[in-house]
């Protein structure tokens, strides 16, 4: 028998932008429980993003760039016969959206010189357009999945 499924945390959706992905990202910016800076940083970005004139949408740039960054394959590890084999799968929804948010926040913390919400509005911005850290992350991992192709029939 199975075991019971955990009871999933119901995230609010924030309150400038209406949308539960900003909370997840901010979530994700947040460092050692420190959620008022984490929004700064976000809403920043987000006011960065919006570019001079103030015309462009930031969440619909956001949206694109989550979309470009998520990936659709990834390798799993699966133990046949003594061998390790790189196992290519799909991947679900949820793990796309937190594979995605989780990129471009690295991306954004490893680039150095300027202030974080700078950063992760370039990242974003990058992303947008299908260039960037994160997005050649997605492309490795498709790479992987495409390589590893042979051991599919392992899949479980």
């Amino acid at each position: 028998m199975r075991r019971p499924l955990k009871k999933k945390h119901i995230l609010v959706e924030d309150s400038v932008y209406g949308s539960v992905k900003v909370t997840k990202l901010i979530n994700y910016i947040m460092e050692r429980g420190k959620k008022d800076t984490a929004r700064k940083i976000v809403y920043m970005a987000f006011e960065e993003l919006k570019g001079k004139d103030g015309k462009e949408d930031p969440l619909a740039l956001f949206e694109t760039a989550i979309k470009n960054v998520a990936p659709l394959m990834e390798v799993r590890s699966r133990r046949v016969g003594g061998a390790n084999y790189q196992v290519p799968r799909e991947v679900r929804p949820e793990r796309r959206l937190a594979l995605a948010l989780r990129w471009i926040v690295e991306a954004a913390r490893a680039g150095k010189g300027n202030e974080m919400y700078k950063r992760l509005a370039d990242e974003i911005r990058k992303a947008a357009t299908e260039e960037g850290e994160a997005v050649k992350k997605r492309e490795n991992t498709h790479k992987m999945a495409d390589a590893n192709k042979a051991f599919a029939h392992f899949a479980w």
